[in-house]
């Protein structure tokens, strides 16, 4: 078999060196290592989810963003999403997402944040999950997104699909979401992606960071949004990205809102070169290593243990790179 396999690839001018680099490199951490660490928050997950596909988080659990990134954990961790360990959790938290779309207008839940998270989850399982809903769901959730900024003067995102003002917050997560089903095969203009874009480039201030809803006040997890936004739409080699990512650097982490930082930070260091890749991530998961509780969670944080636990599971996701939203 073996002889077999060399033969093939050989066939195709390739070598086995030559197809395990496009899977791996010098900089990864050892599966194991992040394996202790990622499982346990995964059980805790499987665990605390209700029969109706949420989390039973006094204040969150319920939001179909929350649904949605507890979903792409799952989901990165490589499984089979249909029949291994967290397959019915996949299933139930894609059920309540589907419950919690307007079957008129395509709109996830009661924010955009919900929505632009909601069609993450929808992308990134559309095509490995055996579901039929998933596609006209998808398609239905990506013309919302792209209606949306085309009534907004911004030409960007904010709280509501009618809304005529923009932040970056609500914008990162509508690219990424459009980013993301792009991948799955869904048409999305370029224009689109352009002129969000352009929203972003409106925002940064002249040290390279990245404001709210303008060009002042910038911080570090809005420039981490940014930095990965650059990164999907194929700008890294832009003075954009550069100057973005050197005030991300040298920035400190946030202290509000940690998880939402590490989720976007880690997938922006990811993005900028694999030595500065191996620097965060070694730290990430020592630190995240010493901070989970017994039960696989991480801390309540102001979003609830669903969300604390989703979003540090997805900045060390990216060891898997098993979705091609984290594919570099």
């Amino acid at each position: 078999m073996a002889h077999l396999l060399a033969v093939v690839f050989c066939g195709f001018g390739w070598n086995f060196a030559a197809a395990q680099e496009l899977f791996s490199e010098k900089s990864d951490l050892a599966a194991s290592a992040v394996d202790r660490v990622y499982v346990r928050g995964l059980q805790f997950l499987s665990r605390s989810q209700t029969a109706d596909g949420r989390w039973p988080d006094a204040s969150y659990g319920g939001e179909p963003a929350v649904v949605g990134l507890a979903v792409v954990s799952m989901l990165a961790h490589g499984d089979d999403p249909n029949t291994g360990p967290y397959g019915q959790a996949i299933l139930r938290g894609l059920n309540y997402i589907l419950k919690n779309q307007e079957k008129r207008t395509g709109y996830i839940g009661r924010s955009m944040y919900n929505h632009g998270f909601g069609t993450l989850a929808l992308a990134e399982s559309y095509g490995v999950v055996k579901d039929a809903r998933l596609g006209p769901a998808l398609e239905q959730a990506v013309r919302l997104i792209v209606a949306s900024q085309k009534r907004n003067p911004a030409g960007a995102w904010r709280y509501s699909p009618e809304s005529t003002d923009a932040d970056t917050t609500v914008s990162g997560a509508q690219m990424v979401a459009l980013f993301a089903a792009r991948n799955a095969g869904i048409a999305v203009a370029e224009e689109a992606i352009q002129k969000g874009l352009k929203f972003f480039a409106a925002c940064q201030t002249p040290d390279g960071g990245i404001g709210y809803v303008s060009n002042a006040g910038p911080n570090g997890a809005r420039t981490a949004i940014a930095c990965l936004v650059l990164a999907l739409a194929k700008e890294k080699n832009s003075s954009a990205f550069k100057s973005a990512f050197a005030f991300l650097q040298k920035t400190p982490a946030e202290s509000s809102y940690p998880q939402y930082y590490l989720y976007y930070a880690s997938q922006a260091y990811f993005h900028a070169s694999p030595e500065a890749w191996k620097v965060w991530n070694q730290a990430n998961l020592k630190n995240l290593g010493a901070a989970q509780n017994p039960d696989g969670s991480w801390g309540d944080g102001q979003f609830g243990p669903t969300f604390s636990t989703a979003a540090s599971l997805l900045s060390l996701a990216l060891n898997y790179r098993y979705l091609p939203i984290y594919e570099r």
